[in-house]
């Protein structure tokens, strides 16, 4: 009888698993076919069709994506929260917001890519990467998790447009500790703790 007991809440404990995996799935899945299409809205430009209208991205949804730090960056939601965790992971919000503001105005900014997956890995071809992060050559699978959860809840907030652009519109940014020759010929637009921001004078990306 024992055994039929046990038997019993180990199926119950590997059914409830399988049913967590699968909400976790679908919420994931609804996340990234959320995230595509507002990345479609901020990415369009001029004449061209406006994009299909969606619901903002939850919450859950959200953290329901890449849940181990360690997926392919191939999805919207993945590409933005592991370039603000990279760039400013550990620091203020503000800084961490900052980041997802600068990717986004480059999303929606002429000579740009049109996806964030391409803003993030763009120059990659060249060795010399946008966001820099993403070809120095190290691992970029997430080592905190607790700050990789704060980064997708940023990315989701980027993405419904729930968040305050803190960089008045810049597409580039530096940290405080190196002054690189670029920055020269940018207009500073603001600053946070850690960063620098700037756009061109002309609006034109290079």
């Amino acid at each position: 009888m024992r055994f039929i007991w046990i038997v019993a809440c180990l199926t119950t404990i590997l059914l409830g698993g399988q049913v967590i995996a699968t909400d976790r799935e679908q919420k994931a899945e609804a996340a990234v076919d959320k995230a595509e299409i507002l990345e479609q809205k901020a990415a369009t430009k001029g004449n061209e069709a406006p994009a299909p209208p969606t619901k903002a991205i939850t919450k859950p949804e959200a953290q329901a994506v890449d849940p181990a730090g360690e997926a392919p960056l191939d999805d919207a939601i993945t590409c933005l929260a592991r370039s603000i965790y990279w760039e400013a992971k550990g620091e203020a919000s503000a800084n961490m917001e900052a980041v997802a503001s600068v990717a986004m105005n480059r999303l929606g900014h002429e000579g740009f890519p049109d996806t964030l997956c391409e803003v993030v890995k763009q120059g990659s071809e060249q060795g010399a990467c946008q966001f820099s992060w993403w070809c120095d050559g190290r691992s970029d699978q997430v080592k905190e998790d607790d700050q990789y959860t704060i980064a997708k809840e940023i990315a989701r907030k980027a993405l419904n447009r729930q968040l305050t652009d803190r960089t008045n519109g810049a597409l580039y940014f530096h940290s405080k500790n190196v002054t690189p020759d670029w920055a020269k010929e940018y207009i500073k637009t603001a600053e946070t703790g850690k960063f620098l921001f700037y756009k061109p004078s002309d609006g034109k990306a290079r």
